[in-house]
């Protein structure tokens, strides 16, 4: 799975990609994780399964959502462990939208 995590200027989610890129490979999944600030999300598009945003742009939701236009399912990352860093929640919270995305 593809999964792009997007906030303001592509740097406050790096953490969170490396704790999510940890998580994933304990549990033997080959994931590629990565971000882009928010007006790179279009430029990503056919590249990712899956788009979180921090909590810092959940405001950009609808707009991404138009952006993504269907290509993906698109949600805020929970705030607590997006605050955190817990990547395995974050992780779990994509592979959930990918399967709820392709029922």
């Amino acid at each position: 799975m593809n999964i792009l995590l997007c906030c303001c200027a592509g740097m406050s989610t790096s953490l969170v990609v490396s704790k999510m890129e940890e998580a994933a490979k304990e549990q033997g999944k080959d994931y590629k994780i990565w971000a882009v600030e928010q007006g790179e999300v279009a430029n990503e598009i056919g590249q990712f399964d899956v788009l979180l945003l921090g909590p810092q742009v959940r405001h950009l939701q609808r707009k991404l959502t138009k952006t993504v236009n269907g290509t993906a399912p698109v949600a805020v990352i929970e705030p607590t462990a997006y605050g955190s860093c817990n990547g395995p929640a974050v992780l779990k919270q994509a592979e959930d939208l990918y399967a709820d995305f392709h029922k």
